[in-house]
């Protein structure tokens, strides 16, 4: 089944001047894009902190992928300095109903991220209090790992689990492997080192978003 897929692109560093360049990129051409956030306790790597976030010039609409232990420390600030949305894992030590309800009650959107391992099943009870599951088709915390494709056949179990839930995935997609991606149904892409390692970022989510409409 193919759906109207969105590419969203990923940013994940810890380097400011590299935030700076690749929220530029955001700037030209995205209208939504997903930071991603690591404590190097949840993932081995640390992502920029709150406060550099907080300090880009960000003028496209974002969300907060938390690779992180407790996302529930995150939320307020997260919020003043602009997110729309937040992800958290399934597999962080937060109880995952206080954290839906931590984030709702301040006025966010909410999905829920699983890693490789972790089935549908583990999720399915939160799948009517949230917006989306994020599929990670990689183990996360660094760019350009592995695609795992086995992950692929979560989807349609999210889908006939609930059907209007939004469904993304993320990690190891490219233009190799995209089309394919998009064909099992998902509604996000999302895309990181493929777009923002390329020698021109713009032109390749450009390229992304055509390839997914071909879908």
């Amino acid at each position: 089944m193919s759906r109207n897929v969105k590419i969203v692109p990923a940013i994940l560093t810890d380097n400011t001047l590299e935030l700076n360049r690749m929220v530029g990129v955001g700037n030209e051409c995205a209208p939504l894009v997903q930071m991603d956030i690591m404590d190097g306790l949840f993932v081995p790597s640390r992502s920029v902190g709150m406060d550099d976030l907080g300090k880009a010039d960000i003028r496209f609409k974002w969300e907060a992928h938390l690779m992180v232990a407790h996302p529930l420390r995150y939320l307020e600030t997260l919020r003043e300095i602009g997110a729309a949305r937040i992800i958290f894992h399934i597999e962080s030590e937060d109880n995952a109903g206080c954290v839906i309800s931590g984030a709702r009650s301040l006025g966010m959107g909410v999905g829920v991220a699983v890693n490789p391992p972790t089935r549908v099943a583990d999720v399915a009870s939160l799948l009517g209090r949230i917006d989306s599951v994020l599929l990670m088709t990689v183990y996360p915390g660094y760019y350009g790992a592995p695609f795992v494709p086995e992950v692929m056949s979560k989807v349609g179990q999210v889908r006939e689990a609930h059907p209007e839930v939004q469904i993304a995935v993320d990690g190891g997609i490219n233009e190799s492997n995209l089309v394919e991606v998009a064909r099992h149904g998902v509604d996000t892409i999302c895309i990181g080192s493929a777009i923002f390692r390329s020698a021109n970022p713009a032109a390749s989510y450009c390229r992304f978003v055509s390839l997914a409409r071909q879908a």
